[in-house]
């Protein structure tokens, strides 16, 4: 059975150490699929820096790859290009027969992006009968000073499950951020938040999706995506909207 990732960036797989380590204890197989585009050598860098991480966590680096090309779904512009962007992740999921269950960045109003990919997982996990379980990457619920919080679930998204890791995996798992050499910007940020989060909040926390969520705003707080990035709640969930009409059928829903 096969564990599959449906990812906006690469780098996402960071923040997902945790699930990458429990299915490979469970012998299962793990493909990591991304999809917001990027140019030339930038796309090169930055999937040479995802496989650089799963090497270190001993997966095979063709484990990872982009999923969608020629569709203009750049950074911020995934939720403009779900027809495009769905047809290619079947096209790549074709090739795998026994999909167990999809792993995918929160519904949490954190990056459109990642809410967008939340869309097009709960089609594909409906079509598959696989599961879907989603972990925090950012989002700002309940903050008013602080610009974002990092892999907080938010209560919105339901029960979290905990999954636990030895104190030698903690510490590789804080090192290994080394890998993303050309994010140190951004991991500067969410490195610190992370793990304080994890010190403080109970570990680290895993939730499923459910599919009636997307037709609901995140939260009802400040929307990272909508203060950040400018990028409209009501623009992205009226793409979810369309896309959940067209292919998701009424009562379906993942196993």
């Amino acid at each position: 059975m096969t564990v599959v990732y449906i990812l906006a960036h690469c780098d996402d797989e960071y923040a997902a150490l945790p699930l990458i380590l429990e299915a490979q204890a469970a012998g299962q197989d793990q493909v990591f699929l991304y999809v917001a585009e990027n140019r030339g050598e930038v796309a090169d860098r930055r999937l040479g820096e995802t496989r650089a991480f799963l090497a270190d966590l001993g997966l095979a680096p063709e484990s990872a790859a982009y999923a969608v090309s020629g569709t203009e779904a750049y950074d911020g512009q995934v939720h403009r290009h779900l027809d495009a962007c769905l047809k290619q992740l079947r096209e790549r999921l074709a090739a795998i027969p026994h999909v167990e269950r999809f792993i995918i960045a929160a519904w949490e109003g954190g990056h459109a992006d990642h809410d967008a990919c939340a869309a097009m997982a709960a089609v594909l996990a409906a079509e598959r009968g696989a599961s879907i379980e989603q972990f925090s990457l950012y989002n700002r619920r309940g903050l008013s000073v602080l610009p974002f919080q990092a892999c907080a679930p938010i209560p919105e998204n339901g029960p979290v499950r905990r999954v636990r890791l030895r104190p030698r995996q903690w510490l590789n798992w804080a090192l290994l951020v080394r890998r993303y050499p050309s994010q140190a910007t951004s991991w500067l940020g969410l490195w610190p938040s992370m793990f304080a989060g994890f010190a403080l909040g109970g570990g680290y926390g895993v939730q499923r999706l459910d599919p009636a969520r997307l037709a609901e705003r995140p939260h009802d707080g400040d929307l990272l995506y909508e203060r950040r990035f400018g990028v409209a709640y009501a623009e992205v969930a009226e793409a979810v909207k369309a896309l959940l009409a067209r292919e998701l059928r009424p009562g379906s829903e993942p196993a």
